[in-house]
């Protein structure tokens, strides 16, 4: 279809139409900047992803990492890589020769890792607010049995979350219903308790630690808008919370490296043809524009200069994942793989479960590389099933990233460029429009020989994305739970289980608090 339409850009916009832009917080030259693009066709050639098979847990390429995991190395490779990212760690001391190639045990790799904590930095994608996370008709859409058994904690807790961070809400339920800490208070001091291990493991190995580098810090996150404030706000009070403030490093952690992420212009629904325009009546109201995230995958043009910082400091990786995912922890064994592999990324895909019926799943795409395809959308569910039968594991993406910085920052403009950019038409309450939106995880077919580390859902994958599954997660009502949610036990006891280990709490009459790190440790 066809339009006489005059397209949009920077000179032609109406004057006041930037102005509501700029009012509303939207990005406009960013917005704008897309819109031509999408004007001139040069989002036309982006194909959606089309799978042509279901990759194999090969050992090399993709890695069982719920079983124990071992890596066989040359060893002149070994010497050469860690004396490049750690000359401080005693080579020999790890693994045992046979032949050419020096084979490291699970142990040695933990250990490995642990000692190249000085440099990693961890970081969280902190955009979003709890708005959908707490909205009644959306858990409800979830499971109504579920909300009907978590009526009273749901009518208590929704109230009080609604505009908040997510991060700085509650990440469980006690079983006495009282409110847990939150999400970013455990990020916080399973960095922390992650810098006295590596304290404790430098001083076994006698390695004097690099010079102005902390293990795992600095935090570093995406914010938005909506987010920064607040976010800066709690931080100030975590000074004081029961968490962190036994931490002699607590004050230096929550000064984070932030950017905001800003919001972009919807356009007009494709239905309206070309050239598209600013759209521009949300809800009704003439001159109204619509603002909405572009997606996660933003993340590298809004971190680039904190990626490029932290490399100019001497930080050689970062890990990256979804601020509401209690899984998302560092992974010492994963930390050695990719170090000593040399490799570009590596992603946590965990094995699918009856219950994972929507999500992305690790493929094969038409490039014949690795990608992740949503079920739905790029892939179905009867062709997931019938992978299974066949006798493929199913690898679905938990949204946890471990990148080489070097490698990084070294292709950030390309990936920037080249990250597909997704225009989807949508008809919701605000009109029928259309939204522009980039997936970070969609850069792994854009890597050279990304690492896929198969894990256990229950360990490293614990998100939530509605409030339901947070109480469904912490284990209330469970006799009656089970009756509805099969996965409970699992869920719960995987709580549990990084409660104890990742987070150093302890279960006491009722509630789950936390341990001085030196009883910890």
């Amino acid at each position: 279809m066809k339009s006489d339409k005059t397209p949009q850009d920077a000179t032609t916009i109406p004057p006041a139409l930037r102005q509501r832009l700029l009012e509303s917080g939207l990005d406009a030259d960013r917005s704008i900047q897309i819109l031509n693009n999408l004007n001139q066709g040069r989002y036309d050639a982006i194909e959606p992803i089309r799978p042509q098979g279901i990759p194999r847990i090969d050992g090399q390429q993709v890695i069982d990492r719920t079983v124990p995991t071992t890596l066989a190395i040359p060893d002149e490779r070994y010497q050469t890589r860690l004396r490049e990212l750690a000359p401080e760690i005693p080579l020999e001391r790890f693994g045992r020769l046979e032949g050419s190639d020096r084979l490291l045990s699970q142990e040695d790799l933990e250990d490995i890792g642990v000692l190249l904590y000085p440099y990693l930095s961890y970081g969280v994608l902190n955009g979003g607010s709890a708005t959908s996370y707490g909205d009644r008709k959306k858990n409800e859409s979830l499971d109504p049995g579920l909300l009907d058994l978590y009526q009273e904690e749901f009518s208590r807790l929704a109230p009080e979350l609604a505009g908040k961070p997510k991060g700085i809400t509650p990440a469980w339920v006690n079983p006495d219903g009282s409110r847990g800490a939150s999400f970013l208070e455990l990020k916080f001091r399973m960095v922390l308790l992650a810098g006295l291990r590596y304290t404790r493991r430098a001083a076994r190995f006698r390695v004097t630690p690099p010079e102005n580098l902390t293990p795992g810090l600095p935090f570093f996150e995406m914010t938005s808008q909506a987010t920064e404030a607040p976010l800066r706000e709690a931080y100030q009070a975590f000074l004081e919370s029961p968490l962190l403030k036994d931490f002699p490093g607590t004050k230096k952690a929550l000064e984070t490296e932030h950017a905001q992420q800003p919001l972009l212009a919807a356009f007009t629904h494709s239905s309206q043809g070309r050239p598209r325009a600013i759209f521009a009546e949300a809800f009704g109201k003439p001159g109204e524009p619509l603002g909405l995230p572009g997606g996660h995958g933003q993340n590298f043009s809004v971190l680039a200069p904190i990626y490029r910082k932290l490399f100019a400091r001497g930080k050689r990786f970062v890990y990256i994942g979804n601020v509401d995912n209690l899984g998302f922890t560092l992974d010492p064994v994963s930390l050695a793989i990719t170090a000593l592999r040399q490799a570009p990324g590596a992603f946590d895909f965990s094995f699918r479960t009856p219950v994972d019926v929507k999500g992305g799943v690790l493929v094969f795409d038409q490039q014949g590389k690795l990608n992740c395809a949503d079920i739905g959308a790029a892939i179905s569910r009867e062709d997931v099933l019938a992978a299974e039968e066949q006798g493929d594991r199913i690898l679905f993406n938990c949204a946890t990233g471990l990148l080489d910085l070097e490698y990084l920052t070294n292709h950030l403009d390309r990936i920037i460029r080249d990250l597909p950019m997704r225009i989807s038409d949508q008809d919701k309450d605000a009109g029928r429009y259309s939204q522009a939106e980039q997936v970070t995880w969609e850069v792994i077919a854009m890597l050279e020989k990304p690492l896929v580390f198969g894990i256990d859902k229950y360990r490293r994958f614990l998100a939530a994305k509605m409030l339901l599954e947070t109480l469904l997660t912490s284990g209330l009502h469970l006799e009656k739970a089970r009756e509805l949610q099969p996965t409970v036990d699992q869920l719960s006891q995987g709580l549990e289980r990084l409660l104890r280990e990742e987070y150093g709490m302890n279960l006491e009459k009722g509630r789950w608090v936390p341990q001085s790190p030196q009883e910890v440790l």
